[in-house]
């Protein structure tokens, strides 16, 4: 299935891109990869705030490019001066000529009922957030620690995630290598800095009843975006 971002540097372009990540931590795929590499350079600046999901994604982009960097190779993305499209995988049957193309994701297509609904209900949630919105942002990734090698690491993952309050977003995550078999997950987190405090979440509720049967340790890796950000 083809996917096409079109005019990623317009307002039109960042909305379509903004609604494609709501679901979706990377571009393709379930880790970062050149396809995300594709997109990122294709945006002449940083979104604006306003754009949730784009900023979440973009922010941990960032920061997987200051510390392990990106190396999976992707789909194949194509980015041309008004759009991205990506390209089929060598192992994918080529399509036949005559063969309407009902697989594409057009994102400037026509919107459905339900598509309008869910802007309508986002920007209810926006004005009816107030000054809110005008809070600064900040992108923190966390490096949670097992107990050991046997450490159940979905449990743990599931504990982390539970863990839900306004003004936080769980974002994309992966497993890394500590030694004597032993992994650690590191996992993104979009905070609103006025509304979560990550050393009180820490101390809240990863130090605590359940998640410390999964949790060694947890500790912030990077952190950067918002106004508040240290």
């Amino acid at each position: 299935m083809a996917i096409v971002l079109s005019n990623l540097n317009s307002q039109a372009g960042l909305q379509k891109l903004d609604e494609f990540l709501l679901t979706r931590s990377y571009i393709t795929g379930y880790e970062a990869s050149k396809d995300d590499l594709a997109v990122f350079t294709a945006l002449s600046s940083a979104p604006a705030t306003s754009y949730i999901n784009v900023t979440r994604w973009y922010d941990h982009i960032s920061a997987l490019l200051r510390s392990s960097g990106v190396t999976a190779e992707g789909q194949g993305v194509k980015v041309e001066s008004s759009a991205c499209s990506v390209a089929p995988t060598a192992d994918q049957k080529a399509p036949v000529a005559d063969e309407d193309d009902d697989d594409d994701v057009d994102l400037f297509g026509e919107e459905t009922e339900e598509e309008k609904k869910a802007a309508e209900e986002r920007a209810a949630a926006v004005k009816a957030s107030g000054k809110k919105k005008e809070s600064g942002k900040s992108s923190v990734l966390l490096d949670v620690k097992p107990w050991d090698d046997e450490t159940d690491m979905k449990k743990l993952e599931e504990a982390v995630r539970n863990v839900k309050m306004e003004g936080l977003l769980w974002g994309a995550s992966k497993l890394v290598a500590v030694g004597y078999g032993i992994k650690k997950l590191q996992i993104m987190m979009t905070i609103v800095d006025d509304l979560v405090s990550v050393d009180s979440l820490i101390e809240d509720h990863f130090e605590t009843e359940p998640a410390n049967e999964y949790i060694q340790s947890c500790d912030i890796k990077t952190e950067s975006g918002g106004s508040n950000a240290t």
